[in-house]
């Protein structure tokens, strides 16, 4: 689906700016029959000011926020939700990933090449024991190196922790409304929360929301593909990662697997996963509710993750089809808990201890940039000249797998969105080759595209520069101090 039409609204705001605002869609059942319509009157409102704006405070918002914050510019970070971390902390599953995919090649060097404030953030989840760090995969090696499993409420808390570090302003249970654009030029935007409406305004901004909302509340060009299943996922307590490993042995269904820290201990099953089992009956409901059969855990007698699939049919930016979906995904999970009291040993008295709070999407719109990842770029491990950062995983392994077990760059450019000055896209909404995206997408490359936009942006606030005027040797030199890993 193309874009849709935005109407031009003028309101009198400082300098006249202009203010576009997402034209109601059409399908909509809000206007069944004769369309009708309601002009709000015109308000004043009320104005704050800072260096970096970061919508979305999500996988890489969060990372976007902590740059800029760091790096001293006054940062609002803006987020829907009460609290940080985004498809990270909602999916619960393990996260791809830091490494590159040395398992699957002879001889291939062991690389770290995510580094930076992910891999800090990371390392200190560790140590607070909410996560598993690096550990090798025993089975599943062609398809990562390393399994990353996190606790999805610690990392929250920890979230909060290093945004309040960095002086970030954190406007969380608020709602981006509406963008301030002049002259091509993203000047500000407006938000709503129970103390009211108000305008935001900024010298950069970062749209990490997913969906791409501040991109289309700017006027950006997008589609909306809708080519992936969406899903959610859900705890599962009372049920023992080692029941499970029995189960699938027993059935000589033993697909991915790694062993890490788990409540406290080494060498425990931390990712467990199935290969075709040999129960019809489970596996054709499995089918139907799109439930996977892989998990992941931090803790003893505790699934973190158990995942359904759903494909919407319709939209994930239309409210009434995600409304839809929401009921429905619910469903598939608790046939799912049933599922798996019903057929593995040991869980008879497990139950749902957590779903993620909304649906988590694979892709909403995506962003034109002024250059477009290609799936060529990835497989064939290109880097470019104005890189961010370099990263090594495929969603789509072993299918697809970056050559020689290397790396492909992320490049400054794939960053900035097309027409627009002094706007960033993030994470999810970047890269319209799908095969491409299935790597581009995952949450170890969002947290680094986080990283370098808020560096990115923060340069620009400080030096007074428009997005393209900004010099590479420069953005490479800070994120080089940020810890960020090049190839040289």
């Amino acid at each position: 689906m193309k874009r849709r039409e935005f109407s031009k609204l003028m309101v009198a705001l400082g300098v006249g700016a202009k203010t576009t605002f997402a034209e109601q869609s059409k399908e909509s059942s809000i206007q069944p029959g004769k369309a009708e319509y309601y002009t709000e009157p015109a308000k004043k409102l009320p104005v704050r000011h800072f260096d970096v704006v970061i919508a979305g405070g999500g996988t890489a918002g969060l990372f976007a926020a902590i740059a800029a914050g760091r790096q001293g510019a006054k940062t609002m970070l803006i987020e829907s939700k009460g609290y940080c971390g985004g498809i990270a902390v909602e999916g619960g599953t393990a996260i791809h990933s830091f490494y590159n995919l040395y398992t699957a090649f002879e001889n291939c060097p062991k690389v770290q090449v995510v580094r930076g404030f992910p891999a800090e953030f990371i390392d200190t989840l560790t140590a607070m024991g909410g996560c598993t760090g690096y550990p090798e995969m025993e089975r599943g090696r062609e398809y990562d190196s390393i399994c990353t499993a996190i606790d999805t409420e610690l990392y929250k808390i920890l979230a909060f922790r290093l945004l309040k570090e960095a002086d970030v302003f954190v406007a969380v249970n608020t709602m981006l409304t509406g963008a301030i654009v002049k002259d091509s030029r993203l000047r500000g935007v407006i938000t709503e929360s129970r103390s009211g409406r108000e305008a935001i305004m900024a010298k950069s901004f970062i749209d990490c929301t997913g969906y791409g909302d501040l991109c289309a509340h700017a006027g950006a060009e997008f589609e909306v593909p809708n080519d992936y299943a969406s899903c959610n996922s859900f705890g599962f307590a009372n049920a023992s990662i080692d029941d499970y490993y029995e189960f699938l042995k027993s059935h000589d269904a033993l697909g991915q697997m790694c062993r890490g820290p788990r409540s406290g201990e080494e060498n425990k099953f931390v990712r467990m996963g199935a290969e075709q089992l040999d129960i019809p009956e489970l596996r054709e409901e499995a089918e139907k509710i799109g439930m996977s059969m892989v998990t992941t855990t931090v803790h003893d007698n505790y699934l973190m993750y158990i995942k359904c699939n759903y494909k919407i049919p319709g939209t994930v930016v239309n409210r009434d089809d995600v409304a839809a979906a929401e009921m429905e995904i619910r469903d598939r999970m608790a046939r799912a808990a049933e599922l798996l009291r019903e057929y593995i040993p040991g869980f008879e008295k497990a139950f749902i201890a957590r779903t993620s709070p909304s649906l988590c999407i694979r892709r909403g719109r995506l962003i034109k940039c002024d250059y477009d990842i290609a799936h060529e770029d990835v497989i064939n491990g290109r880097h470019f000249d104005d890189d961010t950062f370099a990263y090594g995983f495929h969603d789509m392994a072993p299918k697809y797998q970056i050559k020689d077990g290397g790396t492909y760059g992320i490049p400054y450019r794939a960053l900035c969105v097309k027409g627009i000055e002094n706007l960033y896209a993030a994470g999810m909404m970047i890269t319209s080759d799908h095969r491409a995206h299935m790597s581009t997408r995952n949450t170890v490359s969002c947290m680094a595209q986080g990283q370098a936009t808020g560096t990115a942006a923060t340069l620009c606030a400080q030096k007074n520069l428009g997005s393209r005027d900004l010099k590479y040797s420069d953005l490479k030199a800070a994120l080089l101090k940020g810890n960020v890993y090049f190839v040289s």
